[in-house]
Parts: C-alpha cells; sequence; structure tokens
C-alpha cells in the first residue's frame, strides 16, 4: 500500500469516528470523499487528481445531499421555546407601538417583548395576534388570528395616525 492511500484511509477511518461520536452531520462528507480518494489511489491515478477528487466529492455531498439528510434525520427534533412561538396567537397585554418601541404579549402564560410586522400599525392591548417571526428577544407580531381561525375584530388595529384600520 502507498503512503498516499494510507492517509486517505486513515482520513476515512478519521471521519466516520468523529460522525459517529458527534452524529452531527458534519464529517460524513468528507468521509465520502476519502473514500473516492482511495479508489483512484487504487487506480494509480496522480497524487493532485486524487485531491481534487476527494474535494469535488465532498463538496458535492455536502451540498446536494446535507439538506436531505439534515430533513430525514432532524425530523424528531423538538423545537426550542423560541423556534416554537412562530404561528402561535398572543395577546396584547400593553399597546404595540413600532414608533415608541412599546408592547407586550403573553404566549403560552409568558410575557415577551412585541412588535408589530408593520410599522405604521399601533395594536391595542386586548387584541389577538399571531407570531410572525422572532427578532432576537422580541416576538414580531401581525393583528387577527383568534383560535377557530376567526380573526380579530378591525378596530383593535390603529394606523400611527389614530385611524381605525379595516
Amino acid at each position: 500500500m502507498s503512503e498516499i492511500m494510507i492517509f486517505w484511509l486513515v482520513l476515512l477511518i478519521l471521519c466516520i469516528a468523529v460522525e459517529a461520536l458527534t452524529m452531527g452531520l458534519t464529517t460524513i462528507w468528507f468521509a465520502g470523499g476519502a473514500l473516492v480518494a482511495i479508489l483512484a489511489s487504487l487506480l494509480q491515478l496522480p497524487v493532485f487528481m486524487q485531491v481534487i477528487l476527494f474535494f469535488i466529492v465532498s463538496l458535492l455531498l455536502l451540498f446536494f445531499t446535507r439538506p436531505l439528510a439534515v430533513k430525514y434525520f432532524n425530523k424528531d427534533r423538538v423545537k426550542t421555546n423560541v423556534e416554537s412561538m412562530v404561528g402561535r396567537q398572543a395577546i396584547v397585554t400593553g399597546d404595540i407601538d413600532n414608533v415608541q418601541s412599546s408592547g407586550q404579549v403573553t404566549v403560552g402564560g409568558q410575557e415577551w417583548s412585541a412588535r408589530s410586522c408593520d410599522d405604521n400599525v399601533r395594536i391595542l392591548e386586548g387584541t389577538v395576534v399571531t407570531v410572525t417571526a422572532v427578532s432576537g428577544v422580541k416576538l414580531i407580531v401581525r393583528p387577527g388570528g383568534r383560535p377557530g381561525g376567526q380573526q380579530a375584530a378591525p378596530e383593535t388595529a390603529v394606523s400611527s395616525e389614530g385611524t381605525a384600520l379595516r
């Protein structure tokens, strides 16, 4: 066995070992590249071709199969508190006014700072809103989204000029 083939074999074993220990889908792509480099070494291709094949195969595996693997291997992953907020309904407990940087909502018994997804809309206390995003420690919300699909009353959202939005 040539020294370069031993190098590729050691790299393959290391990549598989790291992947087995971490289960993070981080090094398995490079193990695939090392396997192709071993095959290229067996075919006695020049070292520079082996290196090029290693990088090409590793990058192709990384970019084209990783999204699919992450989707299927992490499907049982439990969302964190913040990730689970998007799409939930909340009740405004303090008027939301982006101009004054004020606003509070309650979601599942927890108080959160909130901002409207539209800077021109002020949302009054008591309005049911839907969380559309999380920005830092603030929830980004839009009016509407009562449980059961009903919409909040149109007069609960007012523009920054104080006129009701319908």
